[in-house]
């Protein structure tokens, strides 16, 4: 048996005039994690409708556990589950209804399919409402029965493509150990996300996808010690003083990052040394610092180096292919 769970060389898919993917490598270790990481339009939604055996790849192969997804797509499919961006529920059914009917779809008895939704229901909290109807569901509930109903059969592999989106922090972090509980059960995840963060959380590795094409891959660890240099991350008492420390940590550093909290920001910096002097600075000039620490640079600030642009939005998008519907 390999040890890789995918294997895709040159994988290509075009839609018209746009390339959606233009020649993508993986290899996938089996029982872990991997980020496929990335903006909208990226191309990360139509790679993984390509190893899923949904749609065809214009050129290049892959492997999924061994089997090739053109040659034997019967064999991947009967191997692995799709959790894809909108939730794959019947909103008109109870969720209790929902797992044991895809228990029964996928040749469950009907007391053993019974069975396993309870036991689902039990694991992902969703017991209490296992009698009302989906409609009525929170984001993060209909994204936790998703899951659960992706696993009814557990998959050797599952891909699962922005599974945490427009979910508020708490959702997200019970999705997040929902995922850390499959890969220690022996699931293989391939984690499609435009959220930083989660890829450093969950993932082992990552590969960066920016306009069809894996522009890195590695660690989280390997990828930001790849931008070559250490980080200063500043945080101000009061965010109105942002202005006057981004001045200083320019002056000094050269560019700054201005980070999604208005009292903090960033910059990169080579050596200790340099951070404190900076820092004796911020203070000489009036700045009230909260607190200041020098590190590895985050995912965010990597995907910048790398692409040149953040990792929300690639510059002048306007793919015409939804990601989510490419087809």
């Amino acid at each position: 048996m390999t040890a890789l769970a995918i294997e895709a060389t040159g994988l290509v898919k075009s839609y018209g005039d746009t390339r959606a993917v233009d020649g993508v490598d993986l290899a996938v270790p089996r029982g872990s994690v991997y980020g496929v990481l990335g903006p909208n339009g990226a191309g990360k939604t139509t790679t993984i409708r390509m190893l899923a055996t949904l749609i065809r790849p214009d050129a290049g192969s892959a492997r999924v556990l061994g089997h090739d997804i053109v040659s034997e797509a019967d064999a991947v499919r009967a191997a692995v589950s799709l959790t894809g961006q909108l939730a794959s529920v019947d909103e008109d059914l109870t969720g209790r209804e929902n797992l044991v009917l895809l228990g029964r779809l996928l040749g469950l008895r009907w007391a053993p399919a019974k069975a396993r939704a309870a036991e689902l229901l039990d694991a992902f909290g969703l017991t209490e409402a296992a009698t009302k109807l989906v409609k009525h569901y929170s984001g993060g509930m209909r994204r936790r029965l998703d899951i659960a109903a992706s696993i009814v059969v557990t998959p050797e592999l599952m891909f699962l493509d922005e599974p945490t989106t427009g979910l508020d922090p708490r959702s997200r972090n019970q999705v997040w150990d929902i995922i850390r509980a499959l890969v220690a059960e022996g699931t293989t995840i391939l984690l499609c996300t435009q959220y930083l963060e989660e890829a450093d959380q969950l993932a082992e590795g990552i590969a960066v996808i920016d306009r069809g094409k894996v522009i890195a891959e590695g660690t989280p660890g390997q990828l930001k010690a790849s931008v070559g240099s250490n980080t200063l991350h500043v945080r101000l008492l009061d965010p109105d003083q942002r202005p006057q420390a981004e001045q200083v940590l320019a002056h000094d550093l050269g560019t700054v990052t201005l980070e999604a909290d208005p009292s903090a920001l960033s910059a990169a910096c080579s050596n200790a040394d340099s951070g404190a002097e900076v820092v004796a600075r911020l203070a000489g000039s009036g700045v009230a610092i909260a607190a200041f620490s020098l590190g590895q640079p985050s995912l965010d600030e990597v995907f910048l180096a790398l692409t040149g642009h953040p990792a929300e939005q690639a510059p002048g998008e306007h793919d015409p292919i939804n990601e989510g519907n490419p087809a």
